[in-house]
């Protein structure tokens, strides 16, 4: 069996993190009888200010090629508008309709979590963001800018269609991996237009899952309900900005963001993923980021390409590895970045036997 993935490294640490991805990409090779053949392309900071050229011409349709692309973490003080990061991410996301962005939150090491009292059983769920609407499609600008009488406008955009198919997409996950449990959140009573879309629709793709307990919070009650009971959450579906701010402090409680994973994926076709911790310039090259977040990462890719024993691998490798301190000193360990991503290769080789 081959799989072709596609690599963008990305600038600052993602260079550095997403070597160890690869690393343990080559290392499941063997173990799973597959052969990843990968590509890397250069696009980033660099290439942008040598060339001006941020995504190239071409580009989305060579990715729609591989069975998935792999991005590390953009962004560079010499680019101070990252104008080349939205490009690269938002362009592939928008570019390739990659309307589901995927987030699972699961605590892998109990004292990794902030909450009292919190086991593993207590931390895992996963979210679903709308992932090409929203705040994020640019829609909007000022007038009389830079002047007293200056006005800013954001566009919330929300269209049928979209809101539709991500909250299909959460209720069949939560059937098709026997999961009882989806709460959908918005402001609607606020945002009064756009996310009335998302009341109604729920209501209408809820009716056809009476088997799935489903419910409906206000964002700012399901943030305080994360913090005091994640247990009851098994899926959530929210837009985009929302999904944005309520997957961070779903990192936190599985121990931050060095060990947040995330899919940008179209169903039965493209699929991207990222670690979603940023670029850090100032520790690039210094061999000490943390490489947990890029390689669970992979084992949300590896799920996505149907090798779940790679994805069981990978966790329990990273699990072996949290408990005996082999990690980055933000887990406790000692081990700089390559020294990290060898002792996951060699849990999961040992636990491959």
């Amino acid at each position: 069996m081959k799989k072709r993935i596609a690599v963008i490294p990305g600038d600052g640490i993602g260079v550095d993190v997403t070597r160890e991805a690869v690393k343990v990409i080559r290392c499941l090779g063997p173990i799973l009888g597959v052969s990843f053949e990968l590509q890397e392309y250069g696009f980033g900071a660099e290439r942008y200010l040598q060339t001006g050229e941020t995504l190239p011409a071409g580009a989305l349709d060579e990715f729609r090629t591989f069975d998935a692309v792999y991005m590390g973490a953009f962004g560079d003080p010499r680019v101070p508008d990252m104008r080349h990061a939205a490009d690269i991410l938002l362009g592939t996301r928008f570019g390739l309709d990659l309307y589901v962005n995927h987030r699972p939150v699961k605590l892998l090491a109990v004292d990794l979590c902030p909450l009292k009292g919190r086991g593993r059983e207590d931390v895992d769920f996963v979210v679903f963001r709308e992932n090409t609407e929203g705040l994020y499609v640019g829609m909007g600008g000022c007038f009389k800018k830079g002047t007293p009488d200056e006005v800013a406008t954001q566009i919330d955009m929300n269209t049928r269609k979209g809101v539709e198919r991500i909250i299909r997409h959460a209720f069949e996950y939560a059937k098709a991996r026997g999961l009882g449990r989806v709460c959908m959140s918005d402001k609607s009573n606020v945002l009064t237009y756009g996310h009335d879309l998302w009341q109604r629709v729920f209501e209408e793709v809820r009716s056809e899952y009476p088997e799935i307990e489903s419910r409906h919070l206000y964002v700012d009650a399901l943030t305080m309900q994360m913090i005091k009971d994640p247990s009851q959450f098994d899926v959530i579906v929210t837009c985009n900005m929302f999904g944005d701010i309520v997957t961070d402090l779903g990192a936190q409680l599985q121990g931050g963001l060095g060990l947040a994973a995330s899919g940008n994926i179209h169903p039965g076709g493209a699929a991207m993923f990222e670690p979603v911790h940023g670029s850090a310039p100032k520790y690039a090259g210094k061999d000490v980021a943390n490489p947990l977040g890029a390689i669970l990462t992979v084992q949300l890719m590896m799920e996505h390409l149907g090798l779940d024993r790679g994805a069981d691998l990978i966790e329990r490798a990273a699990i072996d590895a949290i408990e005996k301190r082999q990690v980055t000193r933000d887990l406790g360990g000692s081990l700089g970045t390559r020294a990290a991503g060898d002792a996951l290769c060699e849990a999961m080789t040992r636990l491959a036997d």
